[in-house]
């Protein structure tokens, strides 16, 4: 793989700002070619991005509550076999789960897994708890969760990765 340039990162945080912005509009942007923004896209496509999505408006889709769940598992003291099953089970648990955006192994607070999901209500994640206590209540040792009301009014920075461009274009 190639080294990237100083414009794949102009191109990629501007494409963090506005994944639909065209190339001739991004050339433009950046002062360069069109031509040049198609060819470093393409690069970044293939590269460096896993994939284009949008930030929703989560209460207009009727979710309420943003939870990170937090999970210690016995799978750490098991055997190497026993530990690749149950990492194997745990991934296909996540994939299985639409709610779940991000998930995966984690390292710290004596947990080592988490999952950060929308639902919503209450009663939905209070039933995608139960489902996880049910389903791997043989693993699970313990569960901690942090609740985010997507409703508040208090809400002072939304989830949007254009932030990160932002800081990253003044660096």
């Amino acid at each position: 793989m190639r080294k990237q340039k100083p414009m794949d990162y102009k191109i990629l945080f501007e494409l963090m700002k506005d994944a639909r912005i065209s190339d001739r509009k991004l050339a433009k942007r950046l002062g360069t070619s069109q031509p040049t923004v198609s060819r470093k896209r393409a690069f970044l496509e293939k590269e460096m991005l896993d994939g284009y999505t949008v930030v929703p408006k989560w209460d207009k889709l009727g979710y309420e509550l943003f939870a990170i769940t937090l999970v210690k598992t016995h799978a750490i003291h098991c055997s190497k076999e026993g530990h690749e099953s149950v990492v194997k089970r745990g991934f296909e648990w996540l994939r299985s789960n639409p709610n779940i955006i991000m998930g995966g192994a984690i390292e710290g607070m004596d947990f080592n897994t988490f999952a950060m999901s929308v639902h919503k209500n209450y009663s939905d994640y209070n039933e995608f708890l139960h489902t996880l206590r049910f389903d791997y209540g043989d693993l699970i040792e313990n569960v901690q969760t942090l609740l985010v009301d997507l409703l508040a009014k208090n809400r002072l920075k939304p989830l949007h990765l254009k932030y990160l461009a932002e800081a990253n274009v003044k660096t």
